[in-house]
């Protein structure tokens, strides 16, 4: 009854029910207000122009209680934030360490959803089912690392949600992609395939660079981040330093704690310096956790004339990513 009454008011199409989400795609409706009883919710969305959505989906009854020893209804919504990047600028630290937070839920595998042509097809009632149920207080966010080099990737998370928060963590290009290419050493040695060194892929044999290369592109961050401010605001994209969030991680979970519009839950008594990965490893209600071994990994050999060579590269490019933040990171440039 409830949406034929909706037809009828706003005299458009319905998306066949998908399990347990109803797409509806409204055209020239700015504004819909309805209330659902019982085991039903909607979520609105606001849309371009041309077209608006809402997704109605279903609300869990778990037998929890809160403080008030309430029964809690759980639902699953769509993320009020994504990490977009950068790769191995500790995208998955950070989204760890956000998760202490009371009121933040994340998603436990990169989600791939609008980077990705086979699983942005499926929908948004296939992306929703990919997040934890939430508490009413409770927002979820994601990380995919691969959005922030991917061309159509914001203009796609705008169509969803044009009020998205956005978090780029961003650390040194050069130890960036010395990092990137240890990884992918690493892969390949237990693949059991052969590896090349740093300075052979990166250097060619007159002695520039091989620019070319899977990685440098991605270091290059003011590029990318301009297609980033033609569909977000700038208020609506928090850069996080990837360089403090090692060295004091809690600092920099603060000031995105701000950005969220949440109160400052993650202190300093959440972390403890693990001398051997060489970075902090978190304290979860007295149990320690540290990230995976695949983290901190000592990193390749590299000479340090490519380090020189690298550096002076990239450093018109940091110029103008600082110029673009307002920031100066202090990268090193020799």
């Amino acid at each position: 009854i409830l949406l034929d009454s909706l037809l009828q008011e706003n005299n458009d199409n319905v998306v066949p029910v998908v399990h347990e989400m109803i797409l509806l795609r409204l055209y020239h409706v700015k504004k819909v207000g309805i209330f659902i009883p019982a085991f039903l919710m909607v979520l609105y969305l606001e849309g371009d122009s041309r077209s608006s959505q809402i997704i109605v989906t279903q609300s869990i009854q778990k037998n929890t209680t809160d403080a008030t020893n309430q029964v809690q209804i759980l639902e699953r919504r769509l993320p009020s934030s994504i990490i977009i990047g950068v790769r191995k600028g500790g995208t998955r630290a950070l989204l760890e360490m956000l998760s202490l937070h009371p009121q933040i839920r994340v998603a436990q595998h990169e989600v791939h959803f609008f980077d990705n042509v086979t699983n942005y097809g499926m929908g948004y009632d296939w992306y929703l089912k990919q997040f934890p149920e939430l508490s009413s207080d409770q927002l979820c966010i994601e990380k995919s690392p691969s959005y922030f080099v991917t061309n159509r990737v914001p203009e796609r998370i705008r169509a969803m949600d044009p009020a998205m928060k956005i978090i780029l963590i961003v650390r040194d290009p050069v130890t960036r992609l010395v990092s990137d290419f240890t990884q992918i050493t690493y892969n390949r040695i237990e693949k059991g395939l052969p590896i090349r060194s740093f300075d052979e892929a990166m250097v060619r044999s007159d002695g520039s660079l091989a620019l070319d290369n899977y990685g440098v592109d991605t270091g290059l961050y003011s590029t990318h981040l301009v297609n980033w401010f033609n569909h977000f605001p700038r208020e609506q994209i928090f850069i996080a330093n990837g360089d403090k969030l090692i060295r004091a991680p809690w600092q920099e979970l603060n000031k995105i704690e701000t950005f969220l519009n949440l109160n400052h839950s993650i202190t300093r008594e959440h972390f403890f310096f693990n001398a051997t990965k060489g970075f902090h490893c978190m304290l979860v209600k007295g149990q320690k956790r540290c990230l995976a071994k695949s983290k901190g990994r000592p990193h390749v050999k590299v000479e340090p004339e490519t380090i020189v060579k690298l550096r002076k590269y990239y450093k018109p490019h940091n110029y103008k990513f600082y110029s673009l933040v307002g920031k100066d990171f202090g990268w090193p440039e020799e």
